[in-house]
Parts: C-alpha cells; structure tokens; sequence
C-alpha cells in the first residue's frame, strides 16, 4: 500500500466555503489517498468569548482550563470536523471524521510547565496507525480533530502538533500544511526548498516575517518530530506539486 498524503489545514482556511469547496474539489482530484487534520482556533476563541471565557495562550499554545475543554471538544470535533467532511462528502470524498479519542487512536497526558497550569493542554504520546490503516485500505479519508485520549480526561492537542506525530506515525514522506500563500519567497521568488539554518537565517534577516513566521516554525517542528519533508503551499501548490519544501540538514 502506497503511503498516503497527511494534509493538514488550518483553523482560518476552515471557515471559508470557497475554500473549502476548492478543498474538497482538490482531495477528490489527488492521486494519492489523503489524511486529513484540521484545527479551528478562531472559532474556539471566539465562542470561548460568547460564553465569557478569556482565550489564554502560552507561548502560542492555548491554555484549556475545564470550561474551554468543552468548548474546544464542542468546536473541533461538533461544528468544524463536520463541516469539513460535508464538503468533502459532497465533493464525492469518502471523507469520516475522527478525533484522537476515538479508538484510543492517539494517546495524550498533561502538558507541563515549570510555572503555569496548561489545564487540559496535552502532549502526544502514542499514535495507533492501524486505526488510520484500517479506514485507507476501505478507501475512506480520516479527517482527524485534535482532541486526544488521556488516561484521566480528553486533552486539547495543538493540530500542527498533532499532523507532525500522524505523519511520523505513517511513514510518510511529507506533511503539507495548507495555508493562503504559495509557500516562502526569497527576493519575489519562491524558494523551492530550505533547511533549517537558511530558514532561520532568512527569518534573521527579515526575509522571513510576520505571518510567515509561524508557519515556517511548524514545517521545521513537523522535521524535528522526525517527518523527512514538510511543505508549505497554497491549493495551487497542492494541485502542482509545488511549495517550499522544508528538509533536513545534508549529513
């Protein structure tokens, strides 16, 4: 069985029915099989807003207290997981969807801090393949909600991190991370590939700035989890195959 396509999407992209309408007509169109996760950032922070709660983050990462763990769970696996699969069902995907709970298909405990109580934030610490496997080989494209399985309760687990730890997990070649832009450009142009160190020295330089920024940091996160390739591109991209193509330092 060839290895599949690990697609992860962010929350912005996810609420916008052009984008999701050109998605799904891009799954459906792939030559290879396709998983798929997703966050929904905004949409938490904002019902999280709506219901009283304030948004606490740490270093990006967002702080889940008891209350924000129901509206996460609420968000991520209610309202954006199946908005995204109805797109996608539509499109003619056998698209399901999933979360890190369901099978016990990805494990989580406690993030830690040496000063702050991250609540119900987790870190991954065990990814069920099989799970993934047994839906591919049935043709259907898991789109996975990062909500994962703890030994005491659900934990909210950061979607990049969680398509790094998959990815690795399946052995595939590359991630994608789906973003607005066709990828990092250099001088106008696109670069096509980076290692690390030219990364960090284009973000040094000012080459590399302000939304770019984070994304980059997850493509090199999505190297340093142990995937051989990570990319970061637009729809376009995705369609022909281009991107920048983040890989690891030649030995």
């Amino acid at each position: 069985m060839s290895k599949p396509t690990l697609i992860k999407v962010g929350g912005h992209e996810v609420e916008d029915p052009a984008f999701l309408t050109a998605f799904a007509s891009t799954i459906k169109r792939l030559n290879s099989r396709a998983v798929i996760v997703h966050g929904g950032g905004k949409e938490i922070s904002m019902l999280q807003v709506k219901l009283g709660i304030e948004p606490r983050y740490l270093d990006g990462v967002r702080i889940t207290d008891a209350p924000s763990l129901a509206v996460v769970e609420m968000v991520l696996c209610g309202t954006v997981n199946k908005r995204l699969v109805r797109y996608l069902v539509a499109e003619g995907v056998e698209a399901l969807g999933i979360s890190g709970v369901d099978r016990g298909f990805i494990s989580a405990m406690k993030m830690q801090h040496p000063t702050v109580d991250m609540g119900f934030t987790g870190t991954i610490v065990a990814v069920r393949y099989d799970v993934l496997f047994d839906l591919l080989e049935r043709g259907i494209t898991p789109v996975i909600a990062p909500i994962c399985r703890g030994a005491d309760s659900n934990y909210n687990v950061n979607a990049d991190h969680v398509a790094g730890a998959v990815a690795v997990a399946m052995g595939t070649e590359r991630v994608i991370f789906l973003t607005n832009v066709e990828g990092v450009l250099v001088n106008g142009q696109l670069a096509p590939t980076l290692t690390e160190t030219a990364a960090r020295a284009l973000i040094a330089d000012g080459t590399i700035f302000g939304g770019m920024i984070p994304k980059v940091e997850t493509a090199l996160k999505a190297l340093s989890d142990g995937v051989p390739q990570a990319v970061i591109t637009n729809l376009a991209g995705l369609n022909a195959k281009s991107g920048t193509v983040f890989i690891k330092e030649a030995k």
